[in-house]
């Protein structure tokens, strides 16, 4: 069975544009004190508690509908997506809660089964404990957790704490929207983007904070210019992509040529466009940046190993995102 045809979306591509997202959080205000270190305010990628001195709760929660037909592949990808909030705060995972929706008058639970596996198998990696959760009967498939970590709060990777004059690097490859799009209209299966979207960003995240970087974030459902131009925005700073440098997975020139962008893809590239300065790159070169990621790899302010370099940030001008 393909889970993909029963959802009407796919992965973080399925996620409420990030326009009418903040309209809808704007007039919230939540009870706070002191000890919220990082909340709704920078729209960062998780919250941050200080509980005493030298130690920080870190807590965040990610689900989605089916992004790939496999039910095993469906459940390692959305553990190492939500996993992938805590690393980038530079943030260590402890525990990790199931969310499920099932429509179980129409998918057997076996391949409920597999996805949970998927899951567990992904916590094993990262030595977090999964301790349960909570399911509901669901029209569509959907997975994800809630995960709480622990962190230094003087060492947190932030996305306001940006600066000017530092390089910028991504640590994965772009492309994830587009082969999935094609995956869910055709079938094709891409190893490629699986490997990469199961793939965890504790190196990365463990290798920038070893570098004494401050400022991060990871490339998810509001593709690269979406959380750059976040991050741009929360810090004070531009940034500056280089189009020439950032990396894409095998097949998703052609998936892009072929018509497989995502609603989700689209929307990003509308909400940042007015704050984009973009002058000589086509529009296809930019709903690349936009494509709507899954489990993506983190946008880092600073040089790590492996990670190509791929732009840089620079004094606030009249645009928040420069792409070059």
């Amino acid at each position: 069975m393909r889970l993909t045809q029963y959802a009407h979306g796919g992965g973080c591509a399925c996620k409420i544009p990030p326009g009418e997202l903040e309209k809808v959080v704007s007039g919230l205000v939540p009870w706070t004190s002191p000890d919220l270190l990082v909340g709704l305010e920078t729209g960062d990628d998780a919250a941050v508690v200080r509980i005493d001195g030298d130690r920080a709760i870190v807590a965040t929660t990610d689900f989605f509908t089916a992004v790939v037909d496999d039910a095993y592949d469906f459940g390692r990808i959305a553990a190492a997506n939500a996993l992938s909030d805590i690393y980038a705060m530079g943030a260590t995972p402890l525990i990790a809660l199931n969310l499920v929706g099932w429509p179980r008058d129409v998918l057997p639970m076996e391949l409920l089964a597999e996805v949970l596996r998927g899951g567990m198998d992904v916590a094993r990696e990262a030595r977090v404990h999964l301790a349960g959760g909570q399911s509901i009967d669901d029209p569509e498939p959907k997975y994800g957790m809630a995960i709480t970590g622990i962190a230094d709060p003087s060492r947190l990777l932030r996305n306001d704490a940006a600066k000017a004059g530092l390089p910028v690097s991504l640590t994965k490859p772009l492309g994830i929207g587009v082969l999935n799009n094609r995956h869910k209209s055709t079938g094709e299966v891409f190893a490629q983007a699986i490997a990469s979207m199961v793939r965890l960003n504790a190196e990365a995240s463990r290798a920038a904070l070893a570098a004494g970087i401050t400022a991060a974030t990871d490339v998810t459902g509001f593709g690269l210019l979406g959380h750059g131009f976040k991050m741009a925005r929360a810090s004070g700073v531009t940034l500056v992509i280089d189009h020439t440098k950032v990396p894409y997975l095998d097949g998703a020139r052609e998936a892009l040529r072929d018509g497989y962008v995502s609603g989700g893809t689209r929307r990003n590239l509308d909400w940042v466009r007015p704050d984009l300065g973009a002058d000589g790159v086509d529009e296809d070169e930019l709903l690349l940046l936009a494509d709507a990621q899954t489990s993506g790899g983190l946008l880092v302010v600073g040089e790590i190993p492996g990670a190509p370099v791929v732009g840089e940030t620079v004094a606030a001008g009249e645009h928040g995102i420069v792409v070059r």
